[in-house]
């Protein structure tokens, strides 16, 4: 049975993103509120705790899976970025954003696209998240919490309990999510191509 914290969506309490981040360490798998939507979450090496967030979405080795980051100083530590594609992401960031860069040597084989060696980077805009990711002081592998037959992410933290209870170790609620996921953006080549639109404003980047 999953634990449930309901933690404040502004001021997030400090005990509480305490108790997640050690169940995080500890392997756990978490949900998790975002600027988009509600999130699935573990820690960036821990292969098992991986592999359970790909059965619950039913996810192939293909599916490119996102390093969610405190600030943009983990963008060169994960991925190759070059001048342009740094002032792009820059501008768009904290956001509803997920970049597609090629990937570094630092980011675990499992979570590295198979032929395209690219990873899937963002840097949101939410409080519990955020304090989140300081507290675990590096970044957090995640995937949207859309499950297998759905056409939108899940929003409601008590329907997600009843779903999920079974298969997470934390329930964070923070609030009803949204109903959009991040929008994607390719930068592989520097030039932004719009991979899915979402919740962030894709006229950021026109060429």
């Amino acid at each position: 049975m999953s634990q449930f914290f309901r933690l404040h969506p502004e001021n997030p309490q400090n005990r509480l993103i305490h108790q997640a981040v050690d169940i995080i360490r500890r392997g756990g798998v978490v949900v998790y509120p975002t600027d988009s939507a509600y999130a699935l979450g573990c820690h960036i090496g821990d292969k098992s705790a991986i592999e359970r967030i790909r059965g619950i979405r039913r996810l192939s080795s293909k599916h490119n899976l996102t390093l969610v980051c405190r600030d943009l100083s983990d963008l060169s530590v994960y991925a190759k970025v070059d001048n342009s594609a740094y002032r792009q992401i820059k501008a768009a960031t904290p956001g509803p954003y997920t970049f597609i860069l090629p990937a570094t040597k630092e980011v675990p084989r499992r979570l590295v696209h198979p032929k395209r060696k690219t990873i899937g980077l963002r840097v949101p805009d939410n409080p519990i998240c955020m304090a989140l990711l300081a507290e675990l002081a590096e970044p957090m592998m995640s995937t949207t919490l859309i499950l297998p037959g759905d056409e939108y992410p899940l929003t409601d933290p008590i329907e997600i309990r009843d779903l999920l209870k079974h298969q997470v170790d934390l329930i964070i609620d923070g609030g009803f999510g949204g109903l959009e996921p991040t929008t994607v953006v390719n930068l592989e080549a520097g030039i932004p191509e719009i991979v899915r639109s979402g919740c962030g404003d894709t006229g950021l980047f026109s060429t």
